[in-house]
């Protein structure tokens, strides 16, 4: 009788990929994460190295993509463009953002996982690469211009017309960014990831709305910049969503599991119980000096018998 919790077990999901061995708690060397991070770098030299031989195959999946958002009456990043455009400081403003932010934030969650949350960093890292790493594929297999070259459409390049400075979008800086990595958004993948992050294991209610608010700033940011189509930002999403799920299976269990996430609220990730919600102590039973059942007569769904001395209040 021995083998039925095994059996319940592998009834609950797939098994995880990873040997035991290899999976690993608490945060990995400096060194490593900076070995993965070059990896990634030169897989994104690779695309951007092939982007002269699929730069008229991009165009014309521009125009296919913001034919058939308009013939679905979706499409709206050009009103969106227009509208931002009229005021400078908006437009300016939001393309200072789509520069910087998209490194800044990303980076700096990072950090504060991997020293205040490193029981959590490996899962939530994990999840971040791979949809990184899918993002380069899309990149390469299915390059796509931003609707920012569409100029005969009326698409405004707002970096180009208010001249602002530090995109990587357009000017100067182009020979070493991927001018034809618009699907999927990897802004919207990664301000995604920020957000779900904080959104489970930051503390303070600020930044935990703040969180929630950054994705949706940047898919304002992106459509109104005329860097991302509607279809890029859905892409993104989606492309998140497979890095958690490819770091699922790589584990066998969530990057969030519900009884961290439950006491994450508190000073470290540990498990301990957060101070905000002391552990339940159980009410004082009657006169005899027996202890009362946690449970009230409410949750057994039995009515109240008639005692002789009351529960003092806990």
């Amino acid at each position: 009788m021995t083998s039925a919790p095994t059996t319940r077990s592998t009834r609950r999901g797939i098994p995880p990929l990873l040997p035991a061995r290899l999976r690993r708690a608490g945060r990995p060397a400096w060194w490593a994460e900076l070995l993965l991070t070059a990896i990634g770098y030169g897989a994104y030299s690779i695309t951007r190295n092939a982007v002269p031989d699929h730069q008229t195959a991009a165009l014309h999946r521009a125009q296919a993509i913001l034919h058939v958002e308009r013939e679905l009456h979706v499409s709206f990043e050009l009103a969106l463009n227009h509208a931002a455009d009229h005021v400078t400081w908006l437009i300016v403003g939001m393309d200072y953002y789509y520069a910087t932010l998209h490194f800044i934030v990303t980076i700096a969650v990072l950090l504060w996982l991997y020293f205040k949350r490193p029981g959590a960093y490996r899962a939530a890292r994990t999840a971040l690469y791979a949809a990184t790493a899918l993002a380069l594929v899309g990149f390469y297999a299915y390059a796509l211009a931003p609707p920012r070259f569409l100029t005969g459409d009326g698409f405004i390049d707002t970096v180009v017309v208010h001249h602002t400075w530090g995109s990587w979008a357009s000017g100067p800086v182009t020979d070493v960014s991927n001018q034809f990595a618009a699907m999927p958004s990897i802004h919207i993948a990664w301000s995604t990831w920020c957000a779900v992050v904080l959104y489970k294991l930051a503390k303070p209610r600020l930044i935990r709305v703040a969180a929630v608010l950054y994705p949706c700033a940047t898919c304002v940011v992106i459509l109104a910049t005329a860097n991302h189509f509607e279809t890029d930002a859905l892409a993104g999403l989606l492309t998140i969503a497979a890095g958690f799920a490819f770091q699922r299976l790589l584990t066998g269990q969530r990057a969030f599991p519900r009884a961290a996430a439950s006491t994450a609220t508190g000073p470290g990730c540990d498990g301990s119980l957060s101070p905000d919600r002391p552990a339940r102590t159980p009410l004082a039973g009657p006169v005899t000096g027996t202890a009362a059942s946690p449970m009230t007569d409410s949750d057994s769904g039995e009515f109240p018998q008639a005692r002789s001395v009351a529960a003092p209040d806990s």
